[in-house]
């Protein structure tokens, strides 16, 4: 049975009226602004002034993503006591994302002679002409081209030798000597959405799924004074491929993209170069050490495209594991649990989480006893002892 279930904090009209006008006004930012993403305006859920509550989630969607992504769980966690603040990513409310969207680039001295020597190749330029003229149409390349582009990439331009190094190793000094990136804005912007919540009594708690995952445990860091709890699905710490990492960190001289989960959208490979290297920061030490303080859930998947498995059990484990108050769930294979296994509805490598009302019922048992039953996390009928997600409509 779950124990400690009693309410946390009473918000009263002031604290949340003062909440809802900061959200309010980011919304309004948000929509005004002319080159708004359709469907992407964060939205919130607050209870009645005078009613107790267990606490405030911030949730943060994936990549490419909208805040309705996880709207399944908010509405589960909210029915159960939980004040809810479904939150974007930096800048994912505004479009074009090659222009937009946190990126990592090689420096205007760099890029353009080697964009020059692509251009001029024939190998690459008979691949490029290959590319549908429609970004959202384009498949990411099977791993033996990957290999061949690197392979032509490296053999065109020798001097990448060098440069691409600073980029895979964590806090290289050559880095800023390569390359430019403004992937520190995906903590900026989660600190202007957590300083919205400032108002709420008692304690907020952390969501996140694949990038928004890795925000939410970058952010528990930078507040470990005002997080409670976080709870990190599949968070994308670095890219699950050596191989797939470096063709997408040489991919931004081709014009390469990568499809959005969000039908009919793409996004240049940079974005998802500087989402790793935002996970690379999130990895540094100073950051393990305040991620020691939170209680933290980690949910795994092995049928991974996205993120590293090793490189979460190994911050899993630094930050103090199961004798620090933490909890890693890792679905084996043999669940057919895709990546984005928050989701009930988005197939993946064929794959659906069939699992995900068991899911949300050991979040939210995470969220008030700081314990999960492994036991139901690959349950489909759910605990009976717990609050019931209902199904879809």
């Amino acid at each position: 049975m779950v124990t400690n279930l009693e309410v946390s904090v009473t918000p009263t009209s002031e604290q949340i009226d003062r909440t809802t006008q900061r959200i309010d006004n980011y919304i309004r930012s948000v929509e005004s602004n002319p080159n708004f993403r359709p469907g992407s305006t964060p939205y919130y859920g607050f209870h009645e002034p005078g009613k107790a509550i267990r606490g405030t989630v911030l949730i943060f969607h994936g990549f490419s993503a909208k805040p309705p992504q996880m709207s399944l769980l908010s509405d589960y966690l909210f029915a159960n006591g939980f004040n809810y603040y479904q939150a974007n990513l930096a800048r994912h409310t505004l479009k074009p994302p090659v222009k937009y969207w946190c990126q990592v680039d090689l420096k205007p001295e760099i890029y353009n002679p080697l964009r020059e020597k692509v251009q001029k190749d024939k190998v690459l330029k008979d691949f490029i002409a290959s590319i549908p003229a429609d970004p959202a149409k384009f498949q990411r390349p099977p791993l033996p081209q990957i290999i061949n582009l690197i392979s032509r990439m490296f053999f065109i331009e020798p001097r990448l030798l060098d440069i691409i190094p600073a980029i895979e190793r964590d806090d290289d000094p050559d880095f800023d000597r390569y390359f430019i990136s403004n992937h520190m804005d995906y903590l900026t912007d989660a600190r202007q959405r957590l300083a919205e919540l400032d108002d709420m009594p008692g304690p907020i708690y952390l969501i996140g799924l694949s990038v928004g995952g890795a925000i939410a445990l970058g952010l528990a860091a930078d507040r470990s004074d005002r997080v409670g709890k976080v709870v990190a699905y599949t968070p994308l710490l670095k890219l699950y491929d050596p191989m797939v990492e470096r063709y997408i960190n040489l991919a931004g001289p081709l014009d390469m993209y990568e499809k959005s989960w969000s039908p009919g959208e793409s996004f240049p490979v940079g974005a998802l170069t500087a989402a790793a290297k935002y996970g690379a920061f999130v990895r540094q030490p100073q950051n393990i050490k305040a991620l020691k303080k939170v209680p933290t859930l980690m949910v795994l998947t092995e049928n991974e495209d996205a993120a590293s498995i090793p490189t979460n059990q190994d911050v899993f484990q630094k930050i103090g594991g199961e004798n620090n108050g933490h909890l890693l769930y890792l679905y084996p294979a043999s669940d057919l649990v895709p990546h984005p296994l928050a989701e009930p509805n988005v197939v993946s490598q064929g794959m659906t989480n069939r699992f995900w009302q068991s899911l949300y019922q050991e979040t939210y048992r995470f969220l008030v006893t700081g314990n999960i039953n492994p036991g139901n996390m690959s349950n489909v009928e759910q605990d009976p002892n717990l609050p019931q997600v209902a199904g879809l409509n």
